[in-house]
C-alpha cells in the first residue's frame, strides 16, 4: 500500500471513529417535552334518605328507621306523637284521652315525651297513653345482630313519602285515620324480622313506587348503645358521646340520631314495638289509638334547621353542642367540664363524663385522665414528670408530693397496695406491635408482669404511685389514655419511669422516653437522674 492510500484509509478511519463518538454522544442529548397526565372525574352528590315504617296491628311490630340511599352524610331526626280516643258500649262519640286532640288532625296530635330519666315513662299530656301503650325503644336480641330490612326503591329525593309496609300507611297516600285502610309503600308484612340474610324483591311493574329494580334485602347499623335522652347522653363519656345510637331531646320528643348517616347506611331503630296493655284491652266497648311519625333530614352544614323554633316546646340547652358533634365527629374532650388550663377545685369537675386522655388542672396540679374504673374510681398521672428523680429516688419523690396535695384532692384519694410485684421483662423478650415499641403483645407470657395491674386495695393505703408496664400498655392504643406514641410524654417533654424492672438484676427499669422512638418503651438503668425527666404520680381518686 503505497503512503498516499495509507494517508487516505487513515482519514476514512478517523472520519468513522467521529461518527461514532458523534453517534454516542448524541445519545446524552436528550430531551422530554410535555409528559402529562389527567387525573380527573365528574361526580353529582345526591342527597336521599328514607324513613321506613314497618308495622303490623295483629302482632303490634312497629320499626321506625331511617335509611341514606344518597351519596353524601345525612343528619336525622323522628319524632312520634300519639293519639288515642274511647267509646263505652252505648254510646255514640268517641273521647279522646288528652282534651283537643282530634283523630283526622294529626297535627293535633301529643308528642311523645319521655322523662328526662326513663324513655319508657311518658310525662305532661303524653302521660296519658302510660296506662294503654307501652313503646320499646331501640333493638335488642341476645346473641343476634343487627336486623335486615329492604332499601327503599323511591330513590326521588324530592319525595317525601315514606317507606311503609304492612298496615303502617303512607301519610301522602292515605290520610285516613280509620284503622283499617291500607297505605303501604313498601314490600312486607309489617312482622319482626320478615327480611333476613339472602332475602331479596323484584320490584318490577313497578309493584311499589320507585324503580322498577330488583333490591337484596341489606342490614341495620349495630346499635351501640339502647336509645336514651339527652340528659343521659350528657352524662356520657366524652369519647362516647357520637356513635349510632338515638338521642332523644325529652322537651319536645324528637329523637336524633347520634352520628352522621353515611351513604348507603341505615340506623338502628328507634321503635321496636308498640303494644296495647291490660288496661287498653280491658275498655268497655272500643278504642282507637294511633302513632303518627314525622321524619326530618338534612345535610351536616344545616344544623340551625334542627334548632329553629319549634312551636310550644324548647329545645334542651344541650341540644347545640349534641348537633355540632354529630356535625363535627367528636366532642371536645372537655366538654361539661373546665378546660385544660383552668385551675379548679374537684368539686367542679365531672370525671365521669371524662374522655380517656383529657387534660385538666385541678387544685393548682395539671393531669391527665388516664380511665374510669368503675365505681367511682377514676386512675389520673400528673400531666408533666417530676425532674431529676431515679427509679431508686421515686418512692421519696412520690410521697412528697402526695404530702404537699391539696387537701381537698387528698381526701378523694383510694387506697392502693402498699407495695406492689412487679416482676421483670427485658427488651428482647418482649414482641413488640407497631413501630418504637408501640405495647407488647405477648406479657401473658410473663405473668407477674401482666399481673401488676393498679387498682384500689382497700388493705394499702391512699397514696401516689408509679404506672407499671402493664398498666401502660392497655392504657395504649386508639380511645384509650395514649392514643399515640407523643401523648405518652409527660408534658414539656419529659420522660417518665415506669415501676416494671427491665432485667433479672433489678439494675434496668421500663421508661417512656423523651428522645429517640418519642414515647417508645425504653429500658434504662435504674441510677439514672436527669432534669429532662424522672417520675410521673399517679392516682385513684374517687367522686
Amino acid at each position: 500500500m503505497t503512503p498516499e492510500k495509507k494517508n487516505q484509509r487513515r482519514l476514512r478511519n478517523l472520519a468513522f471513529l467521529s461518527l461514532l463518538l458523534l453517534l454516542v454522544g448524541g445519545t446524552f442529548a436528550f430531551q422530554a417535552f410535555n409528559q402529562r397526565a389527567i387525573n380527573d372525574r365528574i361526580r353529582e352528590n345526591i342527597p336521599g334518605g328514607r324513613v321506613h315504617d314497618y308495622y303490623n296491628r295483629d302482632t303490634e311490630n312497629k320499626d321506625v328507621f331511617v335509611e341514606n340511599y344518597g351519596n353524601v352524610p345525612l343528619m336525622a331526626r323522628i319524632r312520634l306523637s300519639e293519639f288515642m280516643e274511647k267509646r263505652s258500649t252505648g254510646d255514640t262519640d268517641f273521647t279522646p284521652i288528652v282534651n283537643g286532640t282530634i283523630r283526622d288532625q294529626v297535627d293535633t296530635w301529643t308528642v311523645m315525651r319521655p322523662s328526662e330519666t326513663n324513655l319508657n315513662t311518658r310525662v305532661d299530656d303524653s302521660a296519658a297513653f302510660n296506662t294503654y301503650s307501652n313503646l320499646t325503644f331501640g333493638w335488642s336480641r341476645s346473641g343476634q345482630d343487627a336486623p335486615w330490612f329492604m332499601p327503599t326503591f323511591n330513590r326521588d329525593n324530592q319525595d317525601l313519602m315514606t317507606a311503609a309496609a304492612g298496615h303502617a300507611r303512607d301519610w301522602l297516600t292515605s290520610t285516613a285515620t280509620d284503622g283499617v285502610t291500607d297505605g303501604a309503600t313498601h314490600p312486607g308484612d309489617g312482622t319482626d324480622a320478615y327480611w333476613s340474610s339472602g332475602g331479596s324483591f323484584d320490584n318490577s311493574g313497578p309493584v311499589w313506587p320507585g324503580e322498577e329494580v330488583s333490591h337484596d334485602a341489606a342490614q341495620n347499623l349495630q346499635q351501640e348503645r339502647a336509645p336514651m335522652t339527652i340528659s343521659q347522653w350528657a352524662a356520657l363519656p366524652n369519647n362516647l358521646k357520637v356513635g349510632n345510637f338515638w338521642v332523644i331531646d325529652h322537651q319536645t320528643g324528637w329523637a336524633y340520631w347520634a352520628n352522621q348517616l353515611q351513604a348507603g347506611e341505615t340506623t338502628s331503630y328507634l321503635l321496636d314495638a308498640a303494644q296495647m296493655t291490660a288496661a287498653a284491652n280491658a275498655i268497655p266497648g272500643e278504642y282507637y289509638y294511633g302513632i303518627h311519625v314525622d321524619g326530618q333530614l338534612i345535610s351536616p352544614d344545616r344544623i340551625n334547621d334542627f334548632l329553629a323554633a319549634d312551636g310550644s316546646f324548647t329545645h334542651h340547652d344541650d341540644l347545640s353542642d349534641f348537633l355540632t358533634a354529630v356535625q363535627n365527629g367528636s366532642i371536645d374532650n372537655n366538654w361539661g367540664n373546665p378546660g385544660p388550663d383552668d385551675n379548679v377545685q374537684p368539686d367542679q369537675i365531672n370525671f365521669s363524663i371524662m374522655a380517656p386522655g383529657t387534660i385538666f388542672t385541678m387544685a393548682n396540679e395539671q393531669y391527665r385522665y388516664l380511665e374510669n374504673q368503675g365505681g367511682g374510681n377514676h386512675l389520673i398521672i400528673r400531666n408533666e414528670s417530676i425532674r431529676s428523680v431515679s427509679f431508686e429516688g421515686k418512692d421519696t419523690a412520690l410521697n412528697t408530693w402526695y404530702d404537699a396535695l391539696d387537701l381537698t384532692v387528698q381526701m378523694m384519694v383510694q387506697p392502693v397496695a402498699n407495695s406492689f410485684t412487679v416482676g421483670n421483662v427485658t427488651a428482647n423478650d418482649i414482641i413488640w406491635e407497631g413501630e418504637f415499641r408501640w405495647r407488647p403483645t405477648n406479657l401473658n407470657d410473663f405473668p407477674v408482669v401482666a399481673a401488676d395491674i393498679t387498682q384500689v386495695d382497700t388493705s394499702g393505703a391512699p397514696r401516689a404511685f408509679a404506672l407499671s408496664l402493664a398498666d401502660v400498655t392497655r392504657l395504649s392504643g386508639s380511645g384509650l389514655a395514649f392514643s399515640n406514641h407523643d401523648e405518652r410524654v409527660g408534658s414539656n417533654d419529659t420522660y417518665w419511669a415506669l415501676r416494671t424492672f427491665a432485667d433479672s438484676n433489678n439494675e434496668f427499669n421500663w421508661q417512656i422516653s423523651n428522645a429517640a422512638g418519642y414515647g417508645r418503651l425504653h429500658s434504662t438503668r435504674t441510677n439514672t437522674v436527669s432534669s429532662s425527666g424522672g417520675i410521673r404520680p399517679a392516682l385513684i381518686v374517687q367522686q
